[in-house]
């Protein structure tokens, strides 16, 4: 295989190969869930002559950077794989981020992915030179390369956020995002302050509690969250049954997990008795597991279930009525050389302080530099937030496509469904590429107009629409999400309609 494009060695994209066909030189950036989906993709499809970049030691992209104590996928393990890869033997129902991160190296190192896979490579830099039709990628080590196409699988969850808090810089124990873990991190026995109380906070408090000497959950605004057994070992009778036939794992996939995540879809999208039935289940979630009237109500948001990323945890109740734990609801004032201050002027002194405090979630494949025809760069494009176009492309920005982009079904549908999809509908225009039917492709701004006003309009009986502040809502005010069903998907992206391109 060609698994390495430099200038000095590849190919033009006029010069033909012996069966008069072009060679197709491709980079895709990122290694994880949307990266190793669309490499598969595009191997299967004939096209070998790609790149992947990765900026992190190892693929898994959000699995190998969170390595946090308790770190726990929320959808169940038959769901979160791929569809060319059935894993019959995960040890839990809900799998662990460690065996997650293996399971994603298992995929590439057995399909031969590896060979095409450069670590530890930023990309600093992207630039469209219209003339000759191709990208030149520029990395952090100063090195270039050139493209026919790149494919941007950045993700969504890869730019911890820090929120900036003031006297941070004088606490003298350590200060750690759950993003960027130390393995070597002991938690035992020690003053423990958490901050943020999204799936990540509720996960750690959970798991670090027990030997813990005190935690303290600063969660100011409270989330609502579902009971589910996470520890539940998968049984194995099904592991059995599963791994002696692939046939019928191939389609309890496609006909029993997949239509369990339509499910999903269906709740979050479209006001139903469904949608009631898992609200009421997380008010009784709480009721149920918490007695107390004040820290019930301390732990009771303003807010609808499921309007922000639903948290779902079948520990965190238990761990935070524990001798050692107490839930501060106040907003941080300052941090102290000894800990924290709240605005009531209370002190919490603690020994380690863990931020799990999210992401960035609308960089997408900022902060690189991307300048695409006519010197626009991403910034310019993306002045009043993230805009694209069935997730898949951006005007201005030519033989450039997303994956998992802007509008992103991150709430809703199967992640390895959708990447799977979209590589599917590149490879589309890499063919026509390929045969020199095309040099070049470029989403017009009519057709992503269309698609955002679809999406405006769908967005308004969704269930993130109903009054509350989360990650899902862009620096703009828009609810940056896929609002549709998995049928609308995969009728939008089975094949391009190319009358909302520019083909030239």
């Amino acid at each position: 295989m060609n698994t390495k494009v430099h200038p000095d060695h590849a190919p033009a994209p006029g010069d033909p190969m012996s069966n008069g066909d072009r060679d197709v030189r491709i980079v895709i950036i990122g290694a994880g869930v949307a990266g190793i989906a669309t490499a598969y993709t595009f191997q299967q499809a004939g096209f070998t002559n790609f790149t992947i970049l990765e900026k992190g030691s190892d693929v898994g992209g959000v699995w190998h950077w969170n390595r946090y104590p308790g770190l726990t996928c929320d959808v169940p393990s038959q769901i979160y794989q791929f569809s060319f890869a059935p894993k019959p033997d995960w040890t839990h129902v809900f799998a662990s981020g460690e065996e997650i991160q293996r399971y994603h190296r298992d995929v590439v190192d057995h399909f031969g992915l590896d060979a095409h896979l450069r670590l530890n490579t930023e990309i600093t830099a992207l630039r469209y030179d219209a003339d000759s039709s191709r990208w030149t990628i520029t990395t952090d080590d100063g090195g270039t390369m050139v493209a026919d196409f790149v494919v941007c699988a950045t993700g969504v969850l890869h730019h911890p956020f820090t929120p900036d808090i003031p006297g941070m810089d004088t606490f003298e124990g350590p200060i750690i995002h759950t993003a960027r873990w130390d393995p070597n991190m002991q938690t035992a026995g020690r003053r423990i302050a958490v901050i943020g109380a999204g799936s990540t906070g509720v996960q750690l408090v959970s798991a670090v509690q027990p030997q813990a000497d005190a935690i303290i959950h600063f969660a100011r605004s409270p989330q609502w969250i579902l009971w589910a057994p996470m520890r539940t070992r998968q049984g194995r009778v099904l592991t059995a049954l599963l791994r002696g036939r692939k046939g019928l794992h191939g389609f309890l996939y496609r006909r029993v997990f997949l239509r369990a995540s339509d499910i999903l879809a269906d709740i979050t999208t479209t006001p139903s008795w469904r949608r009631n039935l898992v609200q009421w289940f997380a008010r009784v979630s709480l009721r149920a597991q918490i007695r107390d009237r004040q820290l019930r109500a301390a732990l009771t948001p303003d807010y609808q279930p499921l309007c922000k990323r639903q948290v779902v945890s079948g520990s965190y109740y238990q761990a935070i009525t524990a001798p050692n734990a107490r839930l501060v609801t106040d907003p941080i004032d300052t941090f102290t050389p000894s800990g924290v201050r709240t605005s009531s002027g209370e002190d919490h002194d603690v020994d380690l302080v863990v931020l799990a405090t999210g992401f960035h979630a609308h960089n997408y494949m900022r902060p690189m530099s991307i300048i695409g025809r006519d010197g626009i760069t991403l910034d310019d494009a993306w002045e009043k937030g993230p805009r694209g176009y069935r997730m898949t492309a951006i005007p201005g920005f030519p033989n450039l496509f997303t994956v998992i982009g802007p509008n992103p079904s991150t709430a809703s549908i199967s992640q390895q469904y959708t990447a799977e999809l979209t590589a599917r509908y590149i490879v589309h225009w890499l063919k026509r590429f390929q045969n020199r039917e095309v040099n070049e492709v470029e989403v017009t701004e009519q057709a992503t107009d269309e698609f955002n006003d679809a999406v405006a309009d769908a967005i308004g009986p969704t269930v993130w629409n109903t009054g509350c502040n989360s990650w899902y809502i862009g620096g703009n005010g828009n609810i940056d999400l896929w609002p549709f069903d998995r049928r609308t998907m995969t009728r939008m992206l089975t094949a391009p309609d190319e009358n909302h391109y520019h083909i030239r």
